[in-house]
This record gives C-alpha cells, sequence and structure tokens, in this order.
C-alpha cells in the first residue's frame, strides 16, 4: 500500500464521522490480537491542556531515560505528528560519531582506544555543550510514511472481516486509535501517554482495561451535543477513565466536577490526586520562558518551562504531580528529571510565536475556557501593543463566547474559512464579530486574510491567528510564506 492508499482509506473512513461507543474499538482491537493490553498507558482526558500535559510529562519521563509514545489530536503541522516517540539524546553515541568523523586524527584514535574514553567523551560533550541551557537533549521522532502503509496494511484487512461478519466499518479515529496500539507495541516504548479524542468514557482509546493511571485536565464546555449540556455531566464522561486499581490525578476543577470527580474515585476505591496551581508562587513571565516555584514536601522548588502562556503553569504542575506519583509507585523519576523535562518540553500552536517583525503567533483557543486562558496571556505579554486577530473557526464550536472574550481586544479582526467540512463562513464569522470590534475584514481565502494582515500590521503590533487547531499548521506554513514573499517584493 502507497501513502496516498493509506491515507485515502482513513479520508473514507472520516466520512462515518464520529460515533461513541467501545463495541466496534473493542471487536477491531480483538482482531488485531489487543496490543493495548501489552502497553503502560497513561491515559489523558480533559477539554483544556491535553496536549501540553502530555508534552510535559513526557519530556520528565524521557528525561528520566524510558522512551515514551504518545498519541495526539488533532494535530498542527504534520499528520505523522499523531504519533510520536520521545527519548533521552545518547550523548556518548554522538561523541562516539563525532570522534569517529576524526579518525584521521591519530589523537582521537587514542581516545577511542582509551581506558579512560568514558570520561574523556564526558569530557568532550562538556565542552561542547557548556553553558547552552537550550541545548535540546531529547529526541522527538514521528511514525515515518512507511510504518503508516504496514500498519494499514494490517488495520484494513480487519476492518473489511469486520464489515463481512455484519460489525460497523471502524472509524477513522477507531483506525488511528488501533495504529497507535500497534506502533507502540511493536516499537516497545516504556510508557505510552494517550489522549482521547473526545469525551473518556465512550471514546475509542477507553478499550484498555489497565492504565498506570489517568490524569484529567481542566474540564470547561465542549463537545457538548456529545457530553452532555452541564458541566456535571462532560465531567462525568471524562471521569470514564478512571479505572480501579490504578489512581488519577486532575486539575483543581469547578465544585461541580470535582464532586463527579471525587465520587468516581471512592466507588473505584482509588487515591484521587490535584494538582493546585493556587500553590505555585514567585511567578515570573519572561519573553521567552515562565519561572515559578511549588512547593515539595517542607520546601518550595524552582522550575522553569519554555511553552508559553499564563495557564501553562497549570499545566506543567500537573505533569510534575504525575511524576512524583510514578515515582511512588515504584518508576524512577528524578527531582532533577522534572525540572530538566519541563525546561525540554515542546509544543507547537499553543501561544507559539512563528515569525517577528511583527510578532506572528498562533493558538488553538476553540473555546470558551481556552479564549480566557488566551486572554490572560494576552494581557501578560502584549500590554500597550496594537493586536491584529485571525480567526477561522468550526461551526460546531461555541465561537459566540469565544469572541465574546477576545474580539473587544483587537484593534483589527481579519475572519477566515478554515479548510474543514465542518468550518464557519468567514462571512458569519465575521458579522459575530462586528458586535464587539469596530474593524472586521472578512477575507476570500486563507492566501488574502494573510495578505491583509501583513498590509494591516506595523513591525511593532501583534498578530494573533488562533480557531480551530486543524488549520493552524497550513496557516503558519502560508504565514511563513508570505513572511518571505513581503521581504522580497
Amino acid at each position: 500500500m502507497t501513502y496516498d492508499e493509506a491515507m485515502n482509506f482513513i479520508k473514507e473512513a472520516e466520512k462515518l464521522g464520529s460515533i461513541p461507543g467501545l463495541k466496534s474499538i473493542t471487536e477491531l482491537m480483538s482482531i488485531l490480537d489487543d496490543p493495548q493490553d501489552r502497553l503502560q498507558v497513561i491515559h489523558v482526558a480533559g477539554t483544556n491542556g491535553k496536549g501540553s500535559t502530555i508534552s510535559f510529562l513526557s519530556s520528565i519521563l524521557a528525561m528520566a531515560g524510558y522512551r515514551v509514545g504518545i498519541f495526539i489530536s488533532p494535530v498542527v503541522f504534520s499528520y505523522n505528528e499523531k504519533l510520536q516517540i520521545i527519548s533521552k539524546r545518547d550523548r556518548s553515541k554522538e561523541a562516539e560519531d563525532l570522534l569517529a568523523e576524526e579518525h584521521a586524527n591519530s589523537k582521537a584514535e587514542d581516545l577511542l582506544a582509551s581506558e579512560h574514553a568514558d570520561s574523556q567523551v564526558d569530557d568532550l560533550l562538556a565542552g561542547e555543550h557548556a553553558n547552552n541551557e537550550d541545548e535540546d537533549l531529547l529526541v522527538r521522532d514521528y511514525i515515518s510514511r512507511e510504518d503508516i502503509c504496514n500498519l494499514i496494511d494490517i488495520i484494513k484487512p480487519a476492518c473489511e472481516d469486520m464489515v463481512r461478519c455484519g460489525h460497523a466499518h471502524p472509524t477513522a479515529f477507531e483506525i488511528e486509535t488501533a495504529m497507535a496500539f500497534l506502533y507502540f507495541d511493536y516499537k516497545k516504548v516504556d510508557f505510552l501517554l494517550l489522549e482521547t479524542g473526545m469525551g473518556g468514557r465512550l471514546d475509542s482509546t477507553n478499550v484498555i482495561k489497565s492504565p498506570i493511571c489517568s490524569i484529567i485536565t481542566p474540564v470547561s464546555y465542549d463537545h457538548m451535543q456529545y457530553l452532555g449540556n452541564s458541566l456535571g455531566q462532560i465531567a462525568h464522561e471524562k471521569a470514564g477513565i478512571m479505572k480501579a486499581n490504578s489512581y488519577v490525578i486532575t486539575s483543581k476543577q469547578q465544585a461541580e466536577v470535582s464532586s463527579v470527580f471525587h465520587h468516581k474515585a471512592i466507588e473505584l476505591k482509588i487515591p484521587l490526586k490535584i494538582a493546585d496551581d493556587g500553590k505555585a508562587c514567585n511567578i515570573r513571565y519572561r519573553e521567552n520562558y515562565t519561572e515559578f516555584e511549588y512547593p515539595m514536601l517542607d520546601k518550595f522548588v524552582a522550575y522553569k518551562i519554555r511553552i508559553l502562556g499564563s495557564y501553562q503553569i497549570n499545566n506543567a504542575i500537573l505533569a510534575l504531580e504525575t511524576a512524583r506519583m510514578l515515582n511512588e509507585h515504584g518508576y524512577i523519576v528524578g527531582e532533577e528529571d522534572i525540572k530538566k523535562g519541563l525546561w525540554q518540553a515542546k509544543w507547537h500552536g499553543r501561544f507559539e510565536l512563528i515569525s517577528k517583525e511583527p510578532d506572528i503567533y498562533i493558538d488553538g483557543a476553540h473555546n470558551e475556557e481556552a479564549a480566557y486562558r488566551l486572554r490572560d496571556s494576552i494581557e501578560i505579554y502584549f500590554t500597550n501593543r496594537r493586536l491584529i486577530f485571525m480567526i477561522g473557526v468550526l461551526a460546531d464550536k461555541d465561537y459566540q463566547n469565544m469572541l465574546g472574550i477576545l474580539a473587544s481586544m483587537a484593534d483589527t479582526i481579519i475572519t477566515l474559512t478554515p479548510d474543514n467540512h465542518r468550518a464557519l463562513a468567514s462571512n458569519l464569522l465575521a458579522k459575530e464579530a462586528e458586535k464587539y470590534c469596530s474593524k472586521v475584514i472578512c477575507s476570500h481565502d486563507m492566501e488574502d486574510a494573510i495578505r491583509l494582515a501583513y498590509k494591516e500590521a506595523e513591525p511593532e503590533d501583534v498578530i494573533i491567528a488562533f480557531g480551530s487547531l486543524s488549520f493552524l499548521g497550513t496557516l503558519a506554513a502560508k504565514l511563513r510564506m508570505g513572511k518571505d514573499e513581503s521581504n522580497n517584493g
């Protein structure tokens, strides 16, 4: 099967839409010999912050020496981002490779042959990386096209068998979930950080039986047509990933949500840990990073993170509390691993600077809570700077409330239509935005939106593109292209 054929198979399944329930995925995984049961899974649900929390935790575990698989959706820049393996860079091998390249140099040959080679290699690397705090200590490998083709070659016949036996054809997300379990089982990762697609209780990722632990990020209103119209109903769906003989770590939640989680934990007789970002102190927001202190036993420990946004402290604390609990349950994760892992974490599309002069940020704010978080970050980082918003949303999102929270902050709003069958037309979005902003421009397409943004912006202004994550990757690539063309012109 070619890569195009594999992608076409998944795209055909997308026409089935989202069908909550575990019947189809359970049957599919049974045909595939249940690889999910052979994995060490940390299951992650919630409304906002799942991806960032996974990034922080995967970096911490990788710094501790583990190979960590992550399964996420949606992605920003490439389909292959859905399945990644994060591991610690092998610095000794890099040094040996460096020395091997210089094998003609007798001094290098003597070093490789020396009985003290290990310590001298460390000295060499210390010199190479001295005072370089920004050095990337982790390796992030995305699934290859070849592996996708090989996995779909296995999954497609299983889907066809299901249809022949009278079962429903698996949805695209069920196929991708199966692909993740097969891939990470084959790669023998130490952990799989598994992000739910929607909700939790009936999400196809919930086919797993015995996760190490469950993580639930802040819960707010989203996917209400599937999950319910109250926070209690939505929390009930999220709590569905909690399992007996496990434990759960959650952010500090609204009272209605917290009550649901506490009752579920009591029912399952499992520990419930609250990662309370209210305990963080001495918070300092820098241009390129954030500092904060958080308690450990009877003292406060200082941490730094490079993923920007005021809300990222909450995600970082959720990850570090999970790492501490893993350490208490027999996994070796040291405090230094936590510090370095938080600093090493990267996450595309979340308040991310992608170009300068003017500064251009992209952010995946797509619901009410995410809009509040973006507003807080704007108030922290962009005081007294003129703002230009580029917004594209999906029609089934609560864009009215999102605009009510954010739109009045902008001097100019440019609306666009994402390339998605669920997209809201830019003219309808513009009409809603006009309620809050006096200057709203409806663009014809993404290229037109980019041209308008550059025309409107002065070098000291800030362009913020936000809305559905599904279009930000394309937008970022075109923004960079537009910047280049503007400079050349």
